[in-house]
């Protein structure tokens, strides 16, 4: 289809070209042969009278006016997707529909995988990519790259909308068979022990996890003895060992009702984060999306409830 002689079907192309200044990456994404973006590329140049892309190394970078096509192009796509997702009548149990879903590997352990359980059952039709926080998770829902962001709410991007789903606490995670630490730890011993800690995803302001933020903030400094990526591998590294871990309560109870793993309260007050969700604006009247968005809200009051009561069981037995 041309409009004012331009084929329509370039935008992919030209979206796909600027976004990974690359012809073969961009082939990928839009599932065309490098032969084939480089001949959708020399077409674009020829329509523009413009390079949209020079070669500078082995790089290929947009030239001024390939910059400025950038948002614009972006936006006439996400605006053209999300009225072709738009249905008068949304179905769960008949639709079939692929989300993804970009979260920290803590979320995905303790609220994604109880909510892929209830799409089963009530929305067979619906599958889920699940992808970790990687270089820019803004730029992943900016892009549409994602349905759906889930983070800490500081850390969301405020021009589009979003909504809370809990907050979470942080625990102190010791061996049940720790030789100097009881059912409590205090600050100076908190300080002195060894720890490991977890810094997911590659984002330059994400390298560091919410609680090494905060013990930065009250001037304290830990002993830190392993780094590693991903919050669900803590127990593995504190188990049989003298450390320590600072992680999300939910987590911490979920790994030590069957293993060897004592949770402690931290000996100093650390404010909770809250988890939350963010969507692209231009899919909020997705109704797909919107049924994601409550069955994830809706799994997460769930759970909560369900975590309370056990909580108050828990006090009244002792």
């Amino acid at each position: 289809m041309r409009l004012n002689r331009f084929d329509l079907n370039l935008l992919v192309a030209l979206d796909a070209l600027l976004t990974e200044q690359n012809t073969t990456r961009a082939g990928k994404r839009i599932n065309l042969s490098q032969p084939a973006m480089s001949c959708a590329l020399a077409r674009l140049r020829s329509y523009f009278n413009d390079p949209i892309l020079t070669q500078v190394g082995r790089k290929l970078v947009p030239t001024p006016l390939g910059t400025s096509l950038a948002q614009p192009v972006r936006e006439l796509l996400m605006r053209t997707e999300a009225t072709l997702d738009n249905r008068p009548n949304f179905e769960p149990a008949t639709m079939r529909r692929k989300f993804r879903l970009m979260m920290s590997d803590y979320v995905s352990t303790v609220l994604m995988a109880e909510i892929t359980r209830r799409s089963e059952r009530i929305a067979p039709g619906m599958t889920f990519e699940i992808l970790p926080h990687g270089l820019s998770p803004e730029t992943a829902l900016e892009n549409g790259d994602i349905d759906l962001l889930v983070m800490p709410d500081e850390f969301l991007p405020r021009e589009h909308p979003s909504e809370p789903l809990f907050d979470e606490y942080y625990v102190c995670l010791a061996c049940a068979h720790h030789p100097t630490v009881g059912q409590h730890i205090t600050q100076a011993q908190y300080l002195e022990l060894r720890h490991v800690v977890a810094r997911p995803g590659a984002h330059p302001q994400r390298r560091r996890a919410v609680d090494e933020l905060y013990m930065e903030r009250l001037g304290h400094e830990r002993r830190i003895d392993v780094v590693v990526g991903e919050f669900n591998v803590l127990p593995q590294y504190v188990i049989g060992t003298t450390r320590i871990a600072t992680m999300h309560q939910r987590l911490a109870r979920l790994y030590a009702s069957y293993m060897p793993l004592k949770i402690l309260p931290l000996p100093f007050k650390c404010p909770p984060i809250r988890e939350a969700t963010a969507w692209h604006h231009h899919r909020d009247q997705d109704l797909g999306l919107a049924w994601l968005r409550h069955l994830v809200r809706s799994t997460a009051q769930d759970l909560d409830q369900g975590a309370a009561a056990a909580q108050t069981s828990e006090a009244l037995a002792t």
